[in-house]
């Protein structure tokens, strides 16, 4: 069996020790491995000792790893596990360090589940489907998803949303109702909520537009339309288009022709 003939210390990092047999470099080890297996000049080292301490050493190197990782911010067990897997460690040596990071209360997957999603709740205002969507992809156990989730109550979400809707509301103003509905319904559906919870936020909002926000709005929308298609179209045609345009982005009749009557007499 070998036997150490040397152990230095090393170079560049000091907590790393450097063991040699017959003066040949053998392998390195933390120091933390290095004095619980109490390794000194001397001693004799059978095979199945070695592979435990390389064993350890690495166990070692993947929590250290580990922390410096969880170091910029919280992370989940999943997130972790790809990361080592990623600097190539192996899964056995991934389990332990997982289990080291556990016991000393490095990871917590309920704690990290739950500060996600009110991160997502209060800065990106977002539904529990886009919340789901983002703890699945750090690895929470659907369970625990489902579990986390049931905290974030209709009432909650609702008022969110109607907040959400609001915005919408005001900065798209110059659009139709029916712009207005789509957009909100696109933007909450994206955030993460579901249909009927999209449609009673905006139910409680109060879409409708007087004759001069209808002329204001029309014109504007018109005016775009008429540039856009006079290059290749004019009489009929171009007003057909125009009119058209108008009718899909959801004008009543009645305000498309008052418009069109308005531009024909300007062509006049």
């Amino acid at each position: 069996m070998p036997i150490i003939s040397k152990i230095t210390q090393g170079k560049k990092n000091p907590e790393r020790y450097n063991i040699f047999f017959e003066d040949k470099y053998a392998f390195s080890v933390d120091e933390a491995v290095l004095v619980r297996h109490q390794l000194t000049k001397g001693k004799e080292l059978d095979q199945w000792t070695i592979e435990e301490i390389n064993f350890e050493d690495e166990v070692r190197k993947a929590y250290n790893k580990a922390l410096f990782y969880l170091g910029f911010r919280m992370r989940s067990e999943g997130e972790v596990r790809q990361k080592l897997k990623e600097k190539e460690y192996g899964d056995a040596v991934i389990d332990e360090a997982i289990k080291k990071l556990y016991t000393h209360n490095f990871l917590d997957d309920q704690q990290f589940s739950e500060a996600l999603m009110r991160t997502q709740i209060n800065s990106g205002k977002k539904g529990p489907r886009a919340i789901q969507q983002d703890m699945q992809k750090r690895g929470i156990d659907k369970q625990m998803q489902k579990d986390v989730l049931d905290s974030y109550s209709e009432e909650e979400q609702l008022e969110i949303a109607k907040g959400l809707a609001e915005k919408i509301a005001i900065k798209e103003k110059m659009k139709t109702p029916s712009q207005i509905h789509q957009k909100i319904s696109d933007t909450l559906l994206r955030k993460g909520y579901n249909y009927s919870l999209i449609k009673l936020a905006i139910e409680e909002l109060d879409l409708e537009k007087d004759d001069d926000q209808w002329l204001e709005i029309v014109t504007e929308q018109g005016d775009k339309l008429w540039r856009k298609h006079s290059s290749k179209l004019t009489g009929y045609d171009l007003k057909s288009k125009v009119k058209q345009g108008l009718y899909q982005k959801g004008f009543p009749g009645e305000v498309i022709n008052e418009y069109l009557d308005k531009k024909e007499l300007e062509d006049d």
